[in-house]
């Protein structure tokens, strides 16, 4: 069996119960040794055999996942934040599916949510914004037209961009491009979670000199929106006085 497990967003008591149970029974650890936090493997149990995947390729991967059922072993595949989001998880079912080896997931804490309790944020403020998009920038690895920068930037919603802090200016740019003003607040967080955590409020203008400044050039997250100041926002209907619900009438 392999479970498929989110570390969280870097702090090693924000994985979940069901997580940290996972690892301490597992026979095989992969955790993606670039971004995991490693004191979540002190969980594990002595004679547990650990692999880093950051210098594996998919095949190297699966070897050990055919290996381990092999011997009647349960896997742990340890990956950064919740492993639905920019994971690579989907190929490893996929070849997992082939052969015929069980599998299930753990959900994690992503990194976007790890920034906003960082940074005491509710993306979802009444009358500013109603929606999280997450994305990233164009790199490497190409995203689909229809799914640029500037053209998610055209709803003005709360937006968390992942893998794109060393793309600062040109993803500026983009987000101007698609209707931000440039005086949009922004934030960059860095390492959310983690001790060496450090997060900047700045503005869209802003962003590729505050990262300069910091020495910032990987490992985090970038916010934008006008939910991370938190002004001018409606209160919600839900605990307004004069307002029923299921639980209350209103008293005004």
């Amino acid at each position: 069996m392999v479970h498929f497990v989110g570390a969280g967003s870097g702090a090693k008591d924000l994985i979940t119960v069901r997580g940290m149970k996972l690892i301490e029974e597992a026979d095989v650890i992969i955790y993606a040794g670039s971004l995991v936090n490693p004191e979540l493997l002190e969980y594990a149990k002595k004679d547990c055999e650990i692999y880093n995947s950051a210098t594996m390729t998919l095949e190297d991967t699966v070897e050990i996942f055919k290996n381990a059922e092999n011997e009647g072993k349960n896997t742990v595949r340890l990956h950064t934040g919740d492993p639905s989001i920019y994971g690579a998880i989907r190929e490893q079912m996929d070849e997992l599916d082939a052969l015929s080896i069980k599998y299930d997931v753990t959900p994690g804490v992503s990194a976007c949510f790890g920034a906003a309790s960082s940074l005491n944020l509710e993306y979802t403020l009444p009358g500013v914004s109603q929606t999280l998009i997450i994305t990233r920038m164009e790199g490497k690895t190409s995203v689909p037209e229809k799914e640029s920068i500037e053209k998610l930037a055209s709803h003005n919603a709360s937006m968390a961009i992942y893998l794109s802090t060393g793309l600062l200016g040109e993803l500026s740019e983009k987000l101007k491009e698609g209707g931000y003003e440039g005086s949009t607040p922004a934030a960059i967080v860095y390492k959310a979670t983690w001790p060496d955590e450090k997060a900047f409020i700045c503005t869209i203008d802003t962003l590729e000199e505050t990262a300069r400044i910091n020495d910032i050039k990987k490992t985090a997250i970038i916010l934008i929106g006008e939910a991370i100041t938190h002004t001018d926002y409606y209160k919600s209907k839900l605990y307004s006085a004069d307002f029923s619900t299921e639980y209350r009438n209103a008293t005004k």
